[in-house]
């Protein structure tokens, strides 16, 4: 697998661009992809039970089994929380699209992201979509310019593209994200759009995106909140013209791996721009004898505030980590217990086996004082092991989100 420059346009068969359609007051805010040839669809969705009209419209489009040939992404407004106009005004970007590029509405994926609870001005992103359709193209600047229209609060544009030999093929591989706040394990708010020509069938892609998701999307952290609006979508329009994979064979293995690269990449993009943050977070628990608990130990660690906010203030506060494992109530042996920090700044041991160690506070703060941050937890009752990635707390945070609407 080759890491290339690009996004979601590298595939063979994907265009995109971004436009302003006049949702937000001055930056670009929608964003087209489309795909020459009808392109397998998966997809994985927000956790919460309040559900924006374009989640609902797409989660059904995915159930449905279909093919679809283009997205569509505004941002400025969520289109959450809107009743049955919200449901009717998705349709009508869905069906704008529809009409610009001759295709059915179904074809049609559908996402918005910004303020909840406000009438989406759909009119302005239906004329934007008839006055801009026509300017998609497949170069790296078009996908910069659909990754730079879904941006909300995030400071820099988030996008990646591999390579991988599958059957003797080049397969490419690319992607965007947006999301910077209101990001929390089981996804926040953020957007992910992975366009591949691979060859697969609809169950296989499907299966290779949920599977990926729980140790990416889902293992990351800004602040603890679970957006209306979450969405990522991968398309496979099979341009590549590998063997269709229909096993999970070989080719399945490293197209799986190659779309994990992928979506670990974007997910990590996401917490390094979270909202005010100046520490990138990586806590790995190791040593437990299910996966699933050193998951939930992780994803504890990296979504406490204590914990966030003791990074930010360069502070080696390690009880602030224990009492987070604690409260998950999963047994776990204190006595076997090891935990330090490491960084460009070096190495500080704060635990071995349940017995705390003496440190320098000078050293720990030149550790601390990094901007990539690893936290090691091992437990020693296992092999298994996971890895949650997040951000400090700070006050810029507060700052951001205190006046986000006005």
């Amino acid at each position: 697998m080759n890491v290339v420059a690009g996004g979601i346009t590298n595939a063979k068969g994907f265009k995109a661009t971004g436009f302003f359609a006049g949702v937000r007051k001055k930056r670009n805010d929608v964003a087209l992809i489309y795909s020459e040839v009808p392109a397998e669809v998966a997809g994985v969705f927000t956790k919460s039970t309040v559900k924006a009209a374009p989640v609902l419209w797409d989660m059904d489009i995915v159930a449905g089994g279909g093919k679809v040939k283009a997205v569509v992404v505004n941002s400025g407004n969520a289109n959450a929380c809107t009743g049955e106009q919200g449901m009717k005004d998705a349709e009508a970007m869905a069906e704008a699209v529809a009409n610009a590029y001759g295709i059915e509405k179904r074809e049609v994926i559908v996402s918005s992201t910004g303020v909840i609870g406000v009438p989406l001005p759909v009119e302005k992103i239906v004329k934007g979509i008839e006055e801009n359709h026509m300017n998609i193209g497949d170069t790296k600047d078009d996908s910069l310019l659909a990754a730079e229209a879904i941006m909300t609060t995030d400071t820099f544009s988030k996008w990646v593209a591999v390579e991988v030999v599958i059957d003797g093929k080049t397969v490419s591989i690319g992607g965007i994200a947006k999301g910077s706040g209101m990001i929390h394990p089981n996804m926040g708010t953020m957007l992910g759009y992975i366009t591949t020509d691979v060859n697969i069938s609809g169950e296989l892609l499907k299966k290779a995106l949920k599977e990926s998701t729980i140790d990416s999307y889902n293992m990351i952290s800004v602040d603890g909140d679970t957006s209306t609006n979450d969405t990522v979508i991968v398309m496979a329009n099979g341009m590549a013209e590998n063997e269709k994979i229909e096993s999970e064979n070989e080719d399945y293995v490293a197209f799986k791996e190659a779309l994990h690269f992928v979506n670990l990449n974007l997910a990590k993009q996401i917490v390094k721009d979270g909202e005010g943050a100046g520490k990138f977070l990586a806590v790995t628990v190791s040593g437990t004898a299910k996966k699933d608990d050193a998951r939930v130990f992780a994803k504890s660690i990296i979504n406490s505030s204590l914990v966030k906010t003791a990074f930010f203030g360069e502070d080696a506060n390690w009880g602030r980590i224990v009492a987070a494992m604690g409260y998950t109530e999963i047994e776990f042996d204190m006595n076997k217990t090891s935990i330090y920090f490491k960084s460009d700044g070096g190495r500080v041991d704060l635990m071995k086996n349940g017995v705390p160690i003496e440190f320098s506070e000078e050293e720990a703060k030149e550790v601390l004082k990094a901007h990539e941050i690893d936290v090691m937890i091992t437990l020693g009752e296992g092999s298994e092991e996971a890895t949650a990635w997040g951000c400090d707390l700070s006050y810029d945070y507060v700052k951001i989100n205190a006046d986000y609407r006005t």
